[in-house]
């Protein structure tokens, strides 16, 4: 666990947060729910408590899709842009942080992929490809 004090915000703007707290866990999640809500291979989410977060503008802008057999599963996004944003846990028991809306990086590491026998066969996983700074070189 570390202490956080970030802040982050949607792709248009419209919308921003701040995180102060000590985090739980940061994971990348694999799960078919998080991979249809972030349109990738995984989430990467840093779970806090949910009175780490504390909206600075546009919540009124926010929309929010509950999945009806979910216990917890919910997708929160700007309703201009369609951001990921943070959500808080139908039973208020954590706030779900996607990593990806932060405006700096968070200074911690994910700890661990989980839900990994959900894992697309596509996805990435560590080490599997090259990395480029930016786009790769023209092949040819």
């Amino acid at each position: 666990m570390s202490d956080l004090n970030l802040s982050g915000s949607c792709l248009c703007g419209s919308v921003a947060y701040e995180i102060t707290g000590k985090s739980k866990v940061f994971f990348h999640c694999h799960c078919s729910r998080c991979r249809k809500a972030t349109g990738t291979g995984h989430a990467s989410n840093i779970i806090m408590t949910p009175e780490s977060v504390k909206w600075t503008a546009g919540e009124n802008l926010l929309k929010s899709y509950k999945v009806p057999e979910a216990k917890r599963f919910m997708a929160v996004f700007c309703g201009n842009c369609g951001s990921p944003m943070p959500r808080v846990a139908a039973d208020n028991s954590i706030a779900v942080v996607p990593a990806g809306s932060l405006d700096k990086e968070p200074g911690v590491r994910p700890e661990a992929r989980i839900m990994g026998g959900s894992r697309a066969e596509w996805s990435c996983a560590d080490s599997e490809l090259p990395v480029f700074d930016t786009y790769p070189p023209p092949s040819g």
